[in-house]
């Protein structure tokens, strides 16, 4: 194994010191371990959490600040954080308006979550949450009862952020989160694995001539593995699927091409340049397009496709300001 790290047991702690210093008028992370917060605290207002194992940076600590979330929570490599640190993080952030907490679909997450939620409701902090699911690969994963939750996550991030700058009640961020969720698909593919730096080594094997369809962001399988393909067709088969699932024909949509961490944008710009038309010959009105690493597989090579039906409101929570190390409008 071959990483840019002084050891394996640092790596979370020092990956999450150098983002926090890569902004230090923005983000703060809190003695209690790997979570990292605004550096002005929200006032009166709804509060943002989320997080999950790291490896999937940006997310979810690049998208603290306005706009998106107030706290990120960072487990392992790959691992749930913790109830304990969650309710730290809870506890940091949260205001007399309330908390909602995004959390994606993987067992692990859910109930680490709910039971740092009981602890916080515990103390007569207002709280809730919404589940991502928008990974239309498999319905039922190792990790998952139900769809997975990825990268669809940054757009929930993105407007629910936007509705709680607002103003708005917990009750409506948490509605219009959850517009998002019935409103965002994604489908994602592998050419090559990462590696777990506690591991050591690769956590599945491709051969030099084969794909995996459907992949999640943890190197979990997906529908099958296939002799690779062009560019286009492989787009075009995760296109497929998306759009079986959500009628977008004569709809407005954001897309989102999501490299998985070791695709160049080289390679994103030509999947993009193939999607773009292919939307365009199915209907598909493109309102704006995303190209980028948002949430990774540390250096998984792939990519993800993620598309997200707009309506008016989402529409201009979406183009809200939005200022954080990884995404800013």
């Amino acid at each position: 194994m071959k990483k840019l790290i002084n050891s394996v047991e640092a790596v979370e702690e020092q990956m999450i010191l150098g983002l926090v210093k890569s902004a230090p008028d923005k983000l703060q992370k809190l003695d209690c371990g790997n979570v990292v917060v605004r550096a002005q605290k929200k006032v009166d207002k709804v509060a943002l959490v989320s997080g999950g194992g790291s490896g999937h940076e940006p997310a979810h600590g690049g998208f603290v600040g306005l706009g998106m979330l107030d706290c990120a929570v960072a487990g392992a490599v790959f691992t749930s954080p913790t109830p304990d640190k969650i309710f730290e993080g809870i506890k940091a952030v949260a205001t007399e308006a309330g908390v909602l907490c995004i959390v994606k679909n993987y067992t692990g997450d859910v109930l680490n979550f709910e039971m740092a939620m009981d602890m916080a409701a515990d103390e007569d902090i207002k709280v809730d949450h919404v589940v991502v699911n928008d990974d239309v690969a498999v319905q039922d994963s190792l990790y998952t009862t139900g769809r997975r939750g990825v990268a669809g996550t940054i757009l929930v991030h993105k407007i629910a952020g936007a509705k709680a700058e607002e103003g708005a009640t917990l009750e409506e961020v948490k509605a219009v989160a959850e517009k998002v969720i019935a409103n965002v698909r994604t489908m994602g593919m592998a050419i090559s694995p990462c590696t777990v730096p506690a591991a050591g080594k690769p956590g599945f094997e491709l051969a030099e001539d084969e794909v995996e369809i459907g992949i999640g962001i943890h190197g979990e399988p997906g529908t099958h593995r296939e002799k690779i393909a062009s560019a286009d067709e492989i787009a075009k088969t995760l296109l497929e699927k998306i759009l079986a699932d959500i009628d977008y024909k004569n709809q407005e949509v954001v897309v989102l091409v999501n490299g998985m961490g070791a695709t160049p944008l080289m390679e994103l710009y030509i999947i993009n340049n193939f999607v773009q038309d292919y939307l365009k010959a199915a209907g598909v009105k493109v309102y704006d397009t995303m190209v980028g690493n948002f949430m990774t597989s540390i250096e998984m090579a792939g990519f993800s496709l993620t598309l997200l039906k707009l309506d008016d409101e989402l529409k201009k929570l979406y183009d809200a300001p939005a200022d954080t190390p990884a995404l800013k409008r």
